[in-house]
């Protein structure tokens, strides 16, 4: 039996066992388990990403991802789906204003974005039934994951971040859909996913292992700070705890150890290039492309402004150049946290000032700057953009639907009717999906569930959403439990 020490644990990253994997007995051992244990876990991947080839219109023509979590949940009466003829307790505050869309209209809070609506589709009809989902951490965590979670605290948020957890949607795609080149497979920034005291939940790898944790970049600095993005070194990048390099070159000594004391058992994996994997993720940090990314001195001083010069602008704009680096997963949480005041989108009172001076601005910038940007740079064509949040906002000002207070001038939390905005390969320009009724209360047509959009992603990038993966218990679990949304799919 070859035993190769120093290295402990349960698992490896893609699931199998460090014990099947360094523990090899026997020469039939040799000859047949290890082949077929490379069989099975080829069979496993291929039938998560293959077997899309029957699952129709936009199967996998999306290389990359750029999600732009807007957590704390915007009032899509006061951004893109006002209703000028609701009552006035209901209707937004801001005029509503035509967009290149005929028929759509948005409000004057988005007067950029409205002139870019003829690349992406609007989906006017999110919406879920809560279950224990009127806080912002649970909603996020079943927005980002595809589930919800069995364990709430007293007060009514979630519990910290744990093993657990279901896994990121992002470290899904990144452990079925490695990327092709040398790069960072999987950033988040540039804060995270938080409510009060409930720090990144909803957005680890969970029961997947920490190898597929994205990489983190939350540059120091309050969420206050507008500038900070401009002092962003690679040095900021944080590895994942359990993934620094010595961990790689670790890796690929563990490779060497076996290929040279056990040549069959290299002859049995030479298939499934190995070699190109570990050179990969020993070339993961170092790599010049996604070093040249993080320069954003490098961009125009014009296209920066077009951004805005903040800590969103920024970002999205750091997305684009991460995706031109061939990273294939990015997300953007708003740089607030979920329930707080300025410039968040929880607005339970003062809803006209902070949405007219601070959020809706940047994002109008941000959106439609990157929208744009990135359809004239033919990126678009395949990368698939969501903007989203958890839910949306109370139809009518200054009631309760949460237990929370809320003044004349705001709006509370409201999954029941929601609006996302989705572009990119394959998604269809200028198209409005579903239908809110008079107040933006409930959809007419074309319900959405949050498990649906999730669904698409997975479609997009070329796996079958009822891919199996396999829990903390061994138990099996389909990424998600969604419908693909066919209709907006050219």
């Amino acid at each position: 039996m070859l035993v190769i020490p120093g290295f402990t644990g349960k698992d490896t990253c893609d699931g199998t066992t460090r014990r099947d994997f360094m523990r090899v007995g026997g020469s039939a051992v040799l000859g047949l388990s290890v082949l077929d244990l490379f069989k099975a876990s080829a069979r496993a991947e291929s039938s998560a990403v293959a077997r899309g080839d029957q699952g129709g219109p936009g199967f996998g023509k999306a290389k990359s991802v750029i999600l732009i979590y807007l957590q704390g949940g915007p009032s899509h009466l006061d951004l893109w789906d006002p209703k000028d003829q609701a009552p006035e307790k209901n209707k937004s505050v801001f005029k509503a204003i035509e967009t290149k869309t005929t028929g759509l209209k948005f409000t004057e809070l988005l007067p950029k974005l409205s002139t870019v609506t003829d690349k992406c589709t609007m989906i006017r009809s999110m919406s879920y039934t809560p279950v224990g989902l009127f806080n912002h951490t649970a909603a996020i965590y079943q927005m980002l994951t595809g589930y919800t979670t069995d364990k709430v605290s007293p007060s009514g948020q979630l519990e910290p971040p744990t093993p657990k957890d279901f896994p990121n949607f992002g470290s899904n795609i990144i452990r079925l859909k490695p990327p092709t080149e040398p790069v960072l497979p999987f950033v988040m920034m540039p804060r995270p996913l938080q409510e009060s005291n409930v720090v990144g939940k909803g957005g680890t790898a969970g029961f997947l292992g920490k190898a597929y944790d994205p990489y983190t970049l939350y540059p120091a600095g309050d969420d206050m700070d507008m500038d900070k993005m401009s002092r962003v070194k690679t040095e900021d990048l944080q590895l994942r705890s359990d993934v620094n390099e010595v961990r790689l070159t670790r890796r690929a000594s563990l490779r060497e150890t076996v290929s040279q004391g056990m040549p069959e058992l290299e002859k049995a994996t030479s298939k499934f290039e190995l070699n190109g994997y570990y050179g990969k993720a020993l070339g993961l940090v170092l790599s010049g492309k996604t070093r040249d990314a993080f320069d954003l001195t490098k961009e125009k001083a014009e296209i920066r402004e077009r951004y805005g010069k903040n800590t969103f602008g920024q970002s999205c704009l750091l997305a684009r150049r991460l995706i031109e680096a061939g990273t294939r997963v990015v997300e953007i949480n708003w740089p607030k946290v979920a329930n707080s005041d300025n410039h968040s989108w929880d607005v339970h009172s003062g809803l006209s000032a902070r949405m007219k001076n601070q959020s809706a601005p940047m994002l109008d910038s941000g959106l439609s700057t990157l929208l744009a940007d990135m359809d004239e740079r033919g990126l678009l064509k395949d990368t698939l953009v969501i903007a989203v949040g958890e839910f949306g906002r109370s139809p009518q000002r200054g009631v309760s639907t949460s237990g929370n207070e809320n003044s004349d001038d705001g709006r509370d939390h409201w999954p029941y009717c929601y609006t996302a905005c989705i572009a990119g390969a394959g998604i269809k320009r200028g198209y409005v999906h579903g239908k809110s009724d008079k107040t933006g209360s409930a959809p007419l047509e074309n319900p959405v569930h949050p498990t649906d959009l999730l669904a698409t992603v997975y479609h997009s990038v070329g796996i079958a959403p009822d891919t199996i993966v396999y829990n903390h218990l061994n138990q099996p679990r389909e990424l998600v439990k969604g419908n693909v949304i066919g209709g907006i799919i050219g």
